[in-house]
């Protein structure tokens, strides 16, 4: 087997994890492939080091860690011909949760990270790309608050961001410009999904499919606090959308704007303030299935 270049979440590279890491890579290696670690020091050091590794020439990019870890990764390789492999030992696995094929066991994933790929969708929002969903409004503060506590660990740490943000729940207005078509809200939270989940276990947009070329929009009108709390209380089983105040759209690309900027995240990292474009780019992504 040819090179795989491999890149390490921090997170997953210590503590309780550091042994799991050591025995994917030993399973990779047995089952011949050349491992090269481009693991850097610091989220800017992996960013560098994936780019040059695609730019390079890697054929193969596998990444050991949660969502943080394959945003990195997919930076390096969508719209490439290099090939992403997931295996999920993170916070929230919301991506990996997406697809039914990548196995929980870090060593299982491993060896499913070395099979051939298939082409998934992408979205493009500015310079960024995004796997799963890009979020504003309460669900970018609770994503915000979330990456600003040491504990719990694991994705009850999104539940308890939720109940700490809850009092400063307020709704924006929001215009949305789906391929043409405007549509207004005064809302509490948006997400553009090309995958179902995103919030370390919350099934926002349980029909989105990553290889139809849609998004899936979400959309959560002006509600109270107990309301929305009822409201989480079903988006983790995906029953929220016959929700009254829950709005459901499709689209190929979808214009956000808003009275006052809001802060808009992906896969669970920062993108920047709206306004922005946000467009699904088919098959921009090869992943290891």
């Amino acid at each position: 087997m040819s090179d795989v270049h491999v890149l390490i979440s921090p997170d997953a590279g210590r503590g309780r994890t550091a042994g799991t890491s050591d025995d994917v890579l030993d399973h990779l290696r047995a089952l011949g492939a050349h491992v090269i670690d481009i693991s850097g020091a610091s989220v800017e050091g992996s960013q560098n080091n994936a780019r040059e590794a695609v730019a390079g020439g890697a054929k193969r990019l596998i990444v050991l860690g949660g969502d943080g870890i394959m945003h990195i990764g997919l930076q390096a390789v969508a719209g490439t011909g290099t090939v992403l492999g997931v295996i999920p030992i993170g916070t929230g696995n919301d991506f990996a949760r997406g697809l039914e094929w990548i196995p929980d066991d870090p060593v299982e994933a491993a060896a499913v990270a070395l099979h051939d790929p298939m082409a998934l969708d992408a979205l493009r929002c500015g310079n960024h790309w995004v796997a799963s969903v890009a979020t504003a409004g309460f669900s970018s503060d609770v994503n915000e608050r979330a990456n600003r506590l040491s504990r719990p660990k694991g994705p009850s740490r999104y539940t308890v961001a939720t109940i700490l943000q809850l009092p400063q729940l307020t709704a924006r207005s929001l215009r949305l410009d789906i391929d043409g078509e405007v549509i207004t809200h005064a809302a509490t939270m948006l997400a553009v999904a090309n995958t179902a989940w995103f919030g370390g276990g919350m099934h926002i947009a349980p029909d989105a499919d990553p290889t139809d070329g849609y998004l899936d929009i979400t959309v959560v009108a002006d509600v109270g606090r107990l309301e929305l709390l009822r409201f989480f209380s079903r988006v983790f089983n995906g029953t929220h959308m016959s929700h009254p105040k829950v709005h459901g759209y499709r689209g190929r690309s979808v214009r956000v704007a808003t009275d006052e900027p809001l802060v808009l995240w992906g896969d669970g990292e920062f993108l920047g303030p709206t306004p922005c474009t946000i467009e699904s780019v088919p098959g921009a992504l090869q992943i290891a299935r």
